[in-house]
């Protein structure tokens, strides 16, 4: 399959540093996105270590790159960013939740841990495919509030599991069978907090990847984008439909 991208990160209207990372690499069949936590010195330098722990291991394995090695990477870094909390912020938290997807030949694979997310657009149908590690998520699992009432909650902003946070960090995985015109979308919940899945499904059905990915980013800005937003559109083109479609699209912003 012929695999399109397109990435971005933007700080968003109302912070004053971008917490946000994000990873593109299309030759392993790579992708990811990271929100830290912890504040200036901390947030960005979490999200930005777990994507370099991850393109390390990346570079490294080559062609045997699997996803239990991609999962073994999180676990370093959940380690490092332990270890650089105690050591240069006294005790303080550098965290970051993060989604990796991997494709495989003709499967996908998927790693998380927090609320970052990832869907997939398949037939014109968008499923989340990750689940979010938070309060409100694990309280709307047992029944004790309504996924309606979620987003607006007290507690929404709390997460559950993150790296960096806990000294052992669970990954939480996920694998199926990719199919021709699958579309994925990693995002940081600045995207998700700001529009409803139904408007995220309208933005992804454009033809144009890049397009649809800064369509998101200005209907989110629009919005007001309260908190950093960073989004990777991955699309996989069938081989007859190479020539009908762009080259891949890497693509970066910071702070635009």
């Amino acid at each position: 399959m012929q695999i399109a991208f397109h990435a971005q990160s933007h700080k968003g209207l109302v912070r004053k540093l971008n917490e946000d990372a994000c990873l593109a690499l299309p030759e392993a069949g790579v992708w990811a996105v990271a929100d830290g936590m912890g504040g200036h010195a901390a947030g960005d330098v979490a999200s930005q270590m777990v994507m370099d722990m991850l393109k390390t291991l990346v570079d490294s394995a080559g062609t045997a790159l699997s996803p239990a090695m991609l999962s073994q990477a999180l676990q370093n870094a959940n380690k490092a960013l332990v270890q650089y909390s105690k050591q240069q912020l006294l005790g303080s938290m550098a965290g970051s939740t993060v989604v990796v997807l991997f494709i495989q030949q003709d499967r996908y694979h998927l790693l998380w841990a927090g609320d970052s997310r990832c869907y997939l657009l398949r037939n014109n149908k968008l499923r989340q495919l990750s689940h979010d590690h938070s309060q409100v998520n694990e309280m709307v699992a047992q029944g004790l509030l309504a996924a309606s009432e979620a987003e607006s909650h007290e507690l929404a902003n709390v997460i559950t599991r993150a790296v960096g946070v806990d000294s052992e960090l669970e990954v939480a995985v996920c694998a199926d069978e990719c199919q021709p015109g699958d579309l994925f979308l990693l995002c940081t919940d600045g995207l998700t907090k700001e529009l409803p899945d139904h408007e995220i499904h309208q933005y992804l059905q454009h033809d144009d990847i890049a397009d649809a990915s800064k369509a998101l980013l200005h209907s989110t800005l629009v919005a007001g984008a309260k908190d950093n937003v960073t989004s990777i559109l991955v699309k996989l083109q069938s081989i007859s439909n190479v020539n009908l479609i762009d080259k891949t699209i890497p693509l970066k912003l910071k702070n635009v």
